[in-house]
């Protein structure tokens, strides 16, 4: 029988525990601080920010938005980023992606001091990730192997296979399950053969950013299934599996929505906690 992995419960969860650690480092005098920059106009980006600022609320987080006109340039853009660097209220720095086309989207995220880059996509926590030694992992799959904690599954050994290379979440995906001693395949629009290599899996993580990709008959019987994907349809929002047919196979699975979009935020208050008390003992 294939079981639901609610993201949304297990998230909820998650914040719970951080409003209480929370609590605990405010009466030491200690309020953690996260600093959102949203560049532009676009209606996705602004929806996520609006989200994220209601999630600090809820946990006690201090949250600091700035929203900066879509001609902002690029100095101007690395000048806020040095002012929230220098700034002691502020333990975590996100700037939301995607940013205008005339602004270096890698240079403003090398711009972030690694110490708040609650994001976890600065090139020397990239690289402390990929030699085991991670300070912030970022938070999609870091939010995936919370998920994947709940099944109760061990990894070691299992079959797992990426589907998606991106630097957000796919490369990561991969280096965080070989941590934990899967075997890993990253699969992408150029793999030959995708079907056959999906459907020798244990674990599936589809993140390609197309609706139904992976369809339901690759499933290997008893596999589990983590569906990153979320896409805008006629139909609303869905994710990259075919969810009817996958879910008759998987022996677990997370459903679009509330299964890992709830995760991302979760896992990034949590990384903003941690910046707030490696700051506490520094």
């Amino acid at each position: 029988m294939t079981r639901i992995i609610d993201g949304k419960a297990i998230a909820r969860k998650i914040r719970e525990e951080l409003r209480g650690e929370v609590q605990r480092l405010g009466e030491k005098g200690l309020v953690p601080g996260l600093a959102v920059v949203l560049v532009g106009d676009d209606p996705a980006s602004a929806v996520y920010v609006r989200n994220k600022g209601k999630a600090c609320a809820e946990a006690g987080i201090r949250s600091f938005q700035h929203t900066l006109s879509a001609k902002t340039t690029q100095k101007e853009l690395l000048s806020l980023i040095s002012r929230l660097n220098n700034d002691p209220s502020v333990h975590g720095i996100l700037v939301q992606m995607p940013l205008p086309d005339h602004l270096d989207g890698h240079a403003v995220v090398e711009a972030i001091s690694p110490e708040k880059d609650v994001d976890g996509f600065h090139p020397f926590n990239v690289g402390r990730l990929a030699i085991g030694r991670p300070t912030f992992e970022p938070c999609t799959p870091a939010g995936v192997m919370r998920l994947l904690d709940t099944t109760g599954a061990s990894l070691a050994g299992k079959d797992a296979v990426v589907v998606g290379r991106s630097n957000i979440v796919g490369k990561p995906m991969a280096l965080m399950l070989l941590q934990k001693n899967a075997t890993v395949t990253v699969c992408h629009s150029k793999t030959r053969n995708l079907p056959e290599k999906v459907a020798s899996a244990d674990i599936v993580v589809a993140s390609i950013g197309k609706p139904g990709f992976v369809k339901g008959d690759w499933i290997k019987p008893g596999a589990i299934v983590i569906d990153v994907g979320i896409n805008r349809t006629e139909k609303g929002l869905t994710g990259d599996v075919e969810f009817e047919t996958a879910s008759k196979k998987a022996s677990w699975i997370t459903p679009v929505p509330g299964g890992v979009g709830p995760m991302t935020i979760a896992m990034l208050l949590s990384n903003t906690v941690e910046a707030a008390r490696r700051k506490g003992t520094a």
